[in-house]
Formats: structure tokens, C-alpha cells, sequence
């Protein structure tokens, strides 16, 4: 049975912060459990030292810190929202802190991967979902937008040999486009036009409606487990594959920054990783004896 405050909690999510149920039912899921390891203590009443006994618990679960680190954070949220409604005096996590997560680099495809020949050669050159499918597949890695500008992308944002893209918080940004991305574009939106429909949204499904993000994500996955042996595969590693690939070929942090559209430089910054192969080029020219490798 869940408690009336979580109940609550739970609704205000839903309600007022207009949450995904998704997210919804990972708080109920996070504070579920500690409601069950705090029995028989009453929610009002958890002392920080509960709080820490609960986070030493869900370690010797062998949890990664990533998913501790989200339980904590539905509980900074829930006692938070308790403190504003004056339902407790001193909130537990008040002093509680975030475990430390191991740094790690984002996953990209190499070069030799990416070809243009090895991607002609998975995609045919007809036909509206080809060509489709191909585009998704050239936008993401030729302009490194994300997945839910890509769904949004119009017609109407496609201006010549660049393409108009609205990102996080509508901050628009303009990328420029190749000429054989914009070759392709034309083919697409021939195609497109076959179609009668009218969506002001680029890239469709064979009926005619808006891509959605599973589609999307299944048809990226697809083609990046042909093209590559990357563990990870999902259209945010084709936006750091482009990221990857413009850094490594000599353009500007700041550069890359505003084609990625970040607000912050250290959110660009963690793509400043080199590859065991560039790494051993720089230090064969640059070390004395490394030039003997």
C-alpha cells in the first residue's frame, strides 16, 4: 500500500508538473522501496541517518552510483516537497550528497565506419522509405542535431545549403548543410511530395503521420549494427560521433559548440577525447623517441 504522502507526491508530479507517466512510476518505484526499508518509521520522521542507512543498503545491493544517485534524487524531490508544505521541520537530505560517477567518454563510430561507400551500400537509392531512412541517418551524423529536434524538423527549415534548427529552451541555430546531404534532401522531399499529405514536418512515416521517437531510435540501431561493432547504438551517438569527428579533424571547441547547440562550453567539453591511434600519432611526432614507433 502507498502512503497518502506519496500518493500526493505522485499526483502533484503528474498534475502540476505535467511528468510522463514514465517518470512518474520511477518515483513511486524509488519511493516505494524506501518506504519499506524505514518501517516501521513514519515518512515525516526519517532522520538523515536513515537516509544514509537506506543508501548503504541499496550498495550492498551492488547498485551502480548512476542508480542510486536517481533514488536519491527522488527522495531530495519528495522530502523537498514535504518541506514546502510544511509537513516536516528539517528535511533528511538537507545534507545528503550525490555519490561520485566515473567520468565516462561518450560512445562514437570511427571514421572508417561512417563512409560514404559503406553507407551507400546499406541503403538503397529509391523509393520514399530508403531514401527516408537514409536522411535520418545523414541529418544526425551530418549535422548532430538530437533526436526531438530531428522529429520537429520542417520543410521550411531546410534554407539552401544550410538547415534551421529549433533546440532546447527554441534557441535556434544554423548548420550548414553539404552538398550531398542537400542532394539527398531534394531526392527525399520528391519523393515526399508523392505522398499528398499535409504535415509541415520533413521526415514522415510511410503514412504520411510524424516520426516518433521508438521508430527512430529501432531504424537507427539497425543501421549502426550493420555499419559498426559500438556497443552503444542510438541516434545521440551519431550526434557524438559528429562532434567526434569535427574535433578530430581540426575544428574549434567554440565551433563545435555552437553547431552542437550547447549553452555551456563543458557541455562540448567532453568530447575532447582522442583515440588510441591519434594519441599515438601526437606522441610519435612530438617525443624524441617516439619517432621511432
Amino acid at each position: 500500500m502507498t502512503p497518502f504522502f506519496i500518493s500526493d507526491f505522485l499526483n502533484y508530479l503528474k498534475v502540476e508538473k505535467r511528468y510522463s507517466d514514465h517518470t512518474v512510476i520511477a518515483y513511486q518505484g524509488d519511493l516505494q522501496e524506501f518506504f519499506e526499508f524505514i518501517q516501521p518509521v513514519a515518512i515525516v520522521e526519517a532522520t538523515h541517518q536513515l537516509i544514509r542507512s537506506f543508501i548503504y543498503f541499496l550498495k550492498e545491493k551492488n547498485l551502480e552510483n548512476t542508480t542510486i544517485n536517481r533514488k536519491i534524487s527522488s527522495l531530495r524531490a519528495f522530502y523537498k516537497w514535504l518541506e514546502k508544505r510544511n509537513e516536516i521541520k528539517i528535511n533528511p537530505l538537507s545534507k545528503t550528497m550525490l555519490l561520485k560517477q566515473p567520468k565516462r567518454l561518450p560512445a562514437f563510430v570511427h571514421e572508417t565506419d561512417v563512409k560514404e561507400q559503406k553507407i551507400e551500400n546499406i541503403f538503397e537509392n529509391s523509393g520514399f522509405e530508403n531514401l527516408r531512412d537514409r536522411l535520418m541517418f545523414e541529418l544526425f551524423y551530418q549535422t548532430g542535431m538530437r533526436l526531438s529536434e530531428l522529429i520537429e524538423l520542417k520543410v521550411a527549415d531546410i534554407q539552401g545549403a544550410s538547415v534551421r534548427i529549433l533546440g532546447k529552451r527554441n534557441k535556434e541555430r544554423i548548420v550548414p548543410v553539404s552538398p550531398d546531404l542537400l542532394s539527398l534532401i531534394n531526392q527525399y522531399i520528391k519523393e515526399r511530395e508523392k505522398l499528398e499529405v499535409k504535415s509541415s514536418c520533413l521526415l514522415l512515416k510511410n503514412d504520411g503521420n510524424k516520426l516518433y521517437t521508438k521508430l527512430v531510435y529501432r531504424k537507427i540501431n539497425y543501421y549502426l549494427g550493420i555499419l559498426t561493432n559500438v556497443e552503444k547504438k542510438s541516434p545521440h551517438v551519431l550526434r557524438h560521433t559528429f562532434a567526434t569527428h569535427l574535433l578530430n579533424n581540426g575544428a574549434g571547441i567554440e565551433a563545435i559548440k555552437s553547431l552542437l547547440g550547447h549553452s555551456d562550453l563543458r557541455a562540448t567539453q567532453v568530447y575532447t577525447h582522442n583515440t588510441f591511434g591519434q594519441l599515438k600519432n601526437i606522441y610519435s611526432q612530438a617525443h624524441p623517441r617516439g619517432r621511432k614507433i
